[in-house]
């Protein structure tokens, strides 16, 4: 039978351990800030939004909204990170993804303080999570290997692999599997007899977009599946059902990684509040 890996719990936890954290700073007179900038009017990207919002609201964070019309250009949305950078009450800049396509995200994600780039999407908070030391991890990746470590699944010597090689998630997850000693296979669109690779995997972490595309068949005997999907009707990249009773335990979607998703990025924004508050 497999285990439900509960995000949930795990996130109510981690949230736990924030509220001592965040009464002291508090006390101090600093009160943890979250600037989350939305630039347009994608349904999918306002939920995300005003979720990370109220998750803030509920710890006595502090939760300031960003909301930019469609038509902004790049060179609004920089001036606008640079405006958050240089605001010494906001402790972590989130840009949400994706933004208009007519926007280089790139150029915009540059523009966010490694110090406040709590959500990790910057080159040098990449590169610093590929040496292993990075302040902030992408809050995804970073929430899988939290689960993982919840439930003392081990990594050390596990075969991970990986389905998508996305800058905010795949290519650092794998990194952070990597770092963790897994030995890491990485595959995409493009990769050859992928259901072979997946089955011979101890863990697999489904990143690839589409919904139940990990098939119960491509699953070892015993595998852990995180899936990091979510698509429309609320279903996930792997087909839970067929994996569930193959795999030795398994993330559902919803309240699988997303919680604990959320819940990192909160922690790391606390984190960031401290690093200030010294």
């Amino acid at each position: 039978m497999s285990i439900i890996l509960d995000g949930a719990s795990v996130a109510a936890r981690i949230k736990e351990q924030l509220e001592s954290r965040i009464r002291r700073l508090t006390e101090r007179g600093v009160i943890p800030c979250l600037a989350t900038i939305l630039v347009g009017d994608d349904p999918v990207s306002e939920t995300y939004v005003r979720m990370k919002g109220n998750a803030c609201r509920r710890l006595g964070m502090e939760s300031r909204r960003i909301h930019l019309e469609p038509g902004t250009t790049t060179e609004q949305l920089v001036e606008v990170i640079r405006q958050l950078n240089e605001d010494s009450t906001v402790h972590g800049i989130l840009l949400q993804h994706p933004v208009p396509h007519h926007i280089d995200e790139r150029a915009a994600f540059e523009a966010i303080s490694i110090e406040k780039d709590v959500d990790g999407v910057t080159t040098l908070g990449f590169a610093q999570t590929a040496f292993g030391f990075g302040l902030y991890p992408s809050c995804t990746p970073a929430a899988i290997v939290a689960i993982l470590d919840a439930y003392q699944l081990p990594i050390e010597g596990k075969h991970a692999v990986v389905i998508g090689r996305s800058p905010i998630l795949g290519k650092p997850v794998s990194l952070m599997l990597l770092n963790r000693n897994a030995t890491v296979t990485i595959c995409h669109s493009k990769t050859n007899q992928l259901s072979d690779i997946v089955l011979s995997a101890d863990i697999v972490v489904a990143a690839v977009g589409k919904p139940r595309f990990v098939q119960g068949s491509w699953i070892k005997q015993g595998a852990v599946v995180l899936d990091a999907g979510y698509n429309q009707g609320s279903v996930g990249d792997v087909d839970y059902e067929a994996c569930l009773g193959i795999a030795g335990a398994i993330t559902p979607v919803p309240a699988g990684v997303g919680p604990v998703t959320i819940a990192t990025l909160l922690k790391h924004t606390v984190d960031a509040a401290e690093r200030c508050d010294l």
